[in-house]
């Protein structure tokens, strides 16, 4: 069938009254808005259904809403205290989902034709049942200082409206993406578009995780360009909060995805009912138990009180098991997003490529890799290097952090041997670095590495003397200071593999 209005928003008439004389409503605001914005994306103005006079006491009006509803395509509800109280409200709510039946579904393409709009948050359990299964789009931060939710509103300075700005572009764009696959997909609509041209099929599934308060805003970047990208976005509804119900939930939703990108911040976030870790750390650990899926841990910058969130981040830099199929990146959030879209890339159509220069026979590349407080200190060892036939690369430190993390990895995609020197830095910063390389092989290298030490140069701590590792040979500086000798395991090592491999 053919739908008559596109929207109808269902409201509580409490939550459009201006807060300051002169001003419009916020449901108002929202209405006007989100007109305009969905024009914007679907190229023609969607029709938008919402009548400021009706009260819910007139059975006339309680017959033309039950007539006009299954000509209704979507719904938005703006849920609020009253919202919840009001018996008008719950018959639009209940009357959309008894016509819904009859006009497609309430779901379509695992998408749901109600659209939750959380104007005042109020506890899922005391939402409405055919909305809690709805993530939701909430329209409110939390102050950090009092813990008291803070509605977004134009009117409340240029911060709240830039918030209220972003959300409402999250919703205009998805109810523009429904509206399409309404008219595209199932034979519905009112005749947006030419009607010729499907749909582009969606890229992949992504599990982009739920997160700690403090990292809301990031995940919501992130989340808006994987969809704006093509990609469909999991969980696609509330996680339960019974520990073993979101295990299964987990299970179900990681099963479904190419990636899991789990963002970590400051907070601990909610333990579940019967669980003992929070909400963040058990999708961790049930992503990790994936066998096969690929996940990316992203670390946002920052002092961390909690206890049990320091031993958690810990555990993510330290443990070697959590980095088998995982990234650890500790980059700037546009960073994030571009290793995103790279680890999504389709591989390249692999190549037969020549033999490296070194197993030819000419120029060995020894990525000598340190940290900037140690770039003084590491020269000895880069002068050594070049004055026994090695080409050094060294690490770049520039301003742009991005441009100095393309070229560290290039570095370890194309060099023939990799030497870490460890002087001022810390034992966090190796082991960083160790499994930096580790992972090259996902960065786009083809070959092994002709050799792998650690230089271990002043000054001496109990904790350089007790290093060990099985990954790469250990180079101890003498008491006395740099000696090229030292190197001479390393470079013989090369030199070994080199004859080998030609």
């Amino acid at each position: 069938m053919k739908f008559e209005n596109d929207l109808l928003i269902s409201y509580a008439h409490i939550d459009d009254q201006p807060l300051l004389e002169g001003q419009a409503g916020w449901v108002s605001t929202l209405h006007r808005i989100l007109e305009i914005r969905v024009a914007q994306l679907l190229g023609e103005t969607p029709r938008i259904w919402r009548d400021p006079k009706l009260q819910g006491n007139d059975f006339v009006q309680q017959t033309i809403l039950v007539e006009q509803l299954p000509k209704v395509a979507l719904l938005l509800t703006v849920l609020s205290p009253r919202y919840i109280q009001s018996e008008w409200c719950t018959l639009e709510l209940e009357e959309f989902c008894r016509a819904s039946a009859i006009s497609g579904g309430i779901r379509i393409a695992d998408k749901a034709r109600i659209f939750k709009v959380i104007k005042t948050p109020i506890p899922r359990e005391r939402h409405p049942e055919s909305l809690k299964p709805l993530l939701g789009y909430e329209f409110f931060v939390v102050d950090p200082q009092s813990g008291r939710p803070r509605e977004l509103f134009q009117a409340s300075g240029p911060d709240a409206e830039r918030a209220f700005l972003a959300k409402l572009d999250d919703l205009a764009y998805d109810i523009a993406k429904l509206l399409e696959l309404l008219k595209h997909g199932n034979g519905n609509g009112n005749g947006h578009g030419n009607g010729s041209a499907p749909l582009p099929a969606s890229k992949g599934t992504v599990y982009l995780a739920e997160t700690s308060v403090d990292l809301r805003d990031e995940r919501e970047a992130v989340k808006r360009d994987l969809l704006r990208n093509g990609y469909e976005v999991l969980p696609d509804r509330p996680l339960p909060l019974v520990a073993a119900e979101l295990e299964e939930f987990l299970r179900d939703q990681f099963a479904r995805s190419v990636l899991a990108i789990h963002l970590v911040g400051r907070g601990y976030g909610v333990v579940p009912d019967g669980g003992t870790h929070s909400i963040v750390a058990v999708q961790h650990e049930i992503a990790a138990a994936q066998s096969g899926l690929p996940r990316l841990l992203w670390l946002s910058p920052g002092e961390v009180e909690d206890e049990r969130q320091r031993r958690f981040l810990e555990h993510l830099r330290t443990a070697p098991g959590v980095h088998a199929e995982a990234e650890l990146l500790e980059i700037p959030l546009e960073d994030l997003k571009a290793r995103i879209h790279k680890k999504l890339a389709p591989p390249e159509p692999r190549k037969e490529k020549a033999s490296s220069r070194a197993e030819a026979g000419g120029l060995v590349r020894i990525y000598l890799i340190c940290d900037q407080t140690d770039l003084e200190a590491a020269r000895p060892v880069e002068d050594a290097l070049f004055d026994r036939g090695f080409e050094v690369l060294p690490t770049l430190f520039d301003d742009d952090e991005a441009q100095a993390r393309l070229d560290h990895e290039e570095n370890l995609c194309t060099c023939d041997a990799v030497l870490l020197f460890q002087g001022q830095a810390s034992e966090m910063w190796l082991r960083r670095k160790l499994r930096e390389i580790q992972k090259s092989a996902g960065l786009g290298r083809d070959r092994p590495l002709l050799g792998q030490a650690l230089y271990l140069g002043a000054p001496q701590t109990p904790q350089k003397e007790r290093f060990r590792t099985l990954e790469a040979q250990v180079l101890r500086e003498p008491p006395d200071g740099f000696s090229p000798e030292v190197l001479a395991p390393f470079l013989a090592e090369i030199v070994r593999r080199r004859e080998a491999a030609s």
